[in-house]
């Protein structure tokens, strides 16, 4: 259910912004309208939606639009033209009186330069939107203080914003935000200047925060890092336009056009990928009641030296080597319980490639990704994990041409399973 819809919004900076902005709509290009007007055009025709209670980041560089966004969103900027809705209210048709409950009531903003009130202390600082809203005294001071301990500020309660470091007081900042129990929070380079060791923590405690709480959250950002990390989906604007959305995933591996693409060339694409992305579905599987001769056919049949193996609820058991099976076969075993390895490497679906690495590397098996009940999902053999973090650059090179290319990747994929080195 979207939270926030924005349609056709446009943005012109200047004196007669109503006068350029068919220039605008005829898709004369931004530098040009500049030259010819001297006015800027901030955004230009954005249509997205924001879901209710995800996290969705606008980001770009400088000059991009993004922070105009925002703006646009709780009007400390009056749009050009175009649509904003919440909850179906039209947010560019409100009153002043109307777009300032809407402010109280509905939406919280944490700024870069966190915009504290350096005269009052911390928890009044905190408490500050709900004595704007008329709360009575004692109730704002002990929400106030329940939001500077969901923070980690507790026993900072009557110091000066002053005496703070950058993350305590960007902690408070958010803090204010929540006091008021906004259903949008709206998050402006909120994070950026921070020391990277800060802001990291900060972006845990965001991530911890949105787990219990669901707010609607847009956050603006011009690190694709920070991005990757917080965004359900990601927004990119470029010159005020709007290039591609989409989830982490999808901006990583299918970038809209070239501009997407170098933003995300340089990427640890081990930190963004999953085992569910990136694991092989079609595998064979194999009863363990199955007869080893049975097994050994099948297995032949599809070339394969190593099997998976399940229970009759699909639940995985571990996996059987051809090796093994030929022996069970000789021998007359009645199945496969005497040849499976149930000591293998597993993982759940959502786990980033980052945190498998070190599991695939120390063993000579694939991992097998299972769900919460131990159902077998799929399969990731060290090839998968090596051609979903290739960059672009490698895999031209690899693939010097399409039929060697398949042919090395799979003598690589091949000695990767078995163990060995590929040179």
């Amino acid at each position: 259910m979207a939270k926030i819809e924005v349609h056709n919004l446009y943005k012109i900076f200047g004196p007669r912004p109503q006068e350029v902005l068919s220039q605008v709509q005829a898709e004369v290009p931004k530098d040009e309208i500049w030259a010819k007007t001297g006015h800027t055009v901030g955004l230009d025709n954005i249509s997205l939606s924001v879901e209710q209670g995800e996290t969705f980041v606008v980001m770009g560089l400088s000059g991009s639009g993004k922070s105009t966004f925002v703006r646009c969103i709780n009007r400390l900027i009056e749009a050009t033209a175009g649509e904003i809705l919440i909850d179906d209210s039209q947010v560019l048709e409100l009153s002043d009186r109307e777009i300032k409950q809407l402010r109280r009531e509905k939406l919280g903003m944490v700024f870069q330069r966190f915009a504290l009130l350096p005269h009052r202390s911390v928890i009044r600082n905190v408490a500050y939107g709900l004595r704007v809203q008329g709360v009575a005294r004692e109730e704002r001071l002990q929400r106030a203080q329940h939001w500077i301990d969901v923070v980690g500020l507790s026993g900072y309660e009557q110091v000066r914003p002053r005496q703070l470091s950058g993350g305590m007081q960007q902690r408070v900042g958010l803090a204010r935000a929540l006091c008021t129990d906004p259903e949008v929070l709206l998050m402006d380079e909120a994070f950026s200047a921070l020391d990277p060791l800060i802001r990291r923590e900060m972006q845990d405690e965001l991530l911890r925060l949105q787990q219990e709480l669901h707010k609607t959250i847009i956050f603006i950002t011009h690190d694709l890092d920070e991005a990757l990390r917080l965004g359900d989906r990601i927004a990119i604007l470029k010159d005020g336009r709007l290039v591609q959305i989409g989830t982490p995933i999808e901006i990583i591996t299918r970038p809209a056009d070239y501009y997407v693409e170098a933003f995300v060339r340089d990427v640890n694409r081990a930190r963004v990928l999953t085992a569910k992305v990136v694991m092989d579905r079609e595998v064979a599987l194999i009863p363990v009641s199955t007869p080893p001769q049975d097994a050994l056919r099948g297995m032949r049949k599809l070339n394969q030296y190593l099997s998976y193996v399940v229970d009759h609820n699909r639940k995985y058991l571990g996996v059987v080597l051809a090796e093994q099976v030929a022996s069970a076969s000789k021998a007359g075993d009645p199945n496969l319980a005497g040849t499976l390895i149930a000591d293998t490497p597993t993982t759940t679906p959502d786990k980033v490639l980052t945190d498998l690495l070190a599991v695939s590397a120390a063993s000579t098996l694939p991992i097998a990704v299972v769900d919460e009940q131990g159902v077998f999902l799929g399969a990731l053999p060290k090839a998968l994990i090596l051609r979903a973090l290739a960059s672009e650059h490698e895999i031209l090179r690899v693939l010097a041409s399409e039929q060697e290319g398949e042919e090395l990747l799979s003598a690589k994929a091949a000695a990767w399973e078995a163990g060995e080195d590929w040179d």
